[in-house]
């Protein structure tokens, strides 16, 4: 009888193990993909902050116009869309980790044939001036999000 207690436990232990380490498929995060794209030598899906939940983009994700936003972040701009862009992003939505205000910058990435800014945008984190810590992708207005490389 005891034995077969002891055998109960520690099915019932590795169970829980398998539970809390397996992935987490409602992540809003996309995966990345183990390939870039053939002469790709733009920004590129890269997870350079495991710990924050948010997957590294899979580089078919990443629109042709992102890399000359990323462009302007890194030389202080101009921007497309002034007072708009380089603006405090408040990470309302909760998808992004807990950062204090001003920590959050977003940028537009346009999307060809629209007439407003659409839905794109690159959200910047931390750093100094001209050089943030972390840069994140929605394709989706904040639902989702993933990490690139400039």
């Amino acid at each position: 009888m005891a034995v077969g207690l002891l055998v109960l436990c520690a099915v019932v232990v590795l169970w829980l193990v398998a539970q809390t380490t397996g992935e987490d498929t409602a992540s809003p995060a996309r995966p990345a993909s183990s390939a870039s794209p053939a002469g790709n030598d733009g920004p590129t899906g890269t997870d350079t902050r495991d710990w924050d939940d948010i997957d590294a983009c899979a580089d078919d994700v990443l629109p042709p116009e992102l890399e000359e936003v990323a462009d302007d972040v890194e030389a202080g701009g101009p921007f497309e869309f002034p007072g708009k862009d380089g603006s405090t992003f408040g990470n309302y939505e909760g998808y992004l980790p807990d950062e204090s205000r001003g920590y959050y910058r977003e940028y537009t990435v346009e999307t060809p044939g629209l007439e407003h800014r659409g839905a794109r945008r690159i959200v910047t984190g931390g750093g100094s001036g001209d050089l943030p810590d972390v840069w994140y992708f929605t394709d989706d207005h904040y639902e989702s999000f993933c990490e690139f490389a400039p």
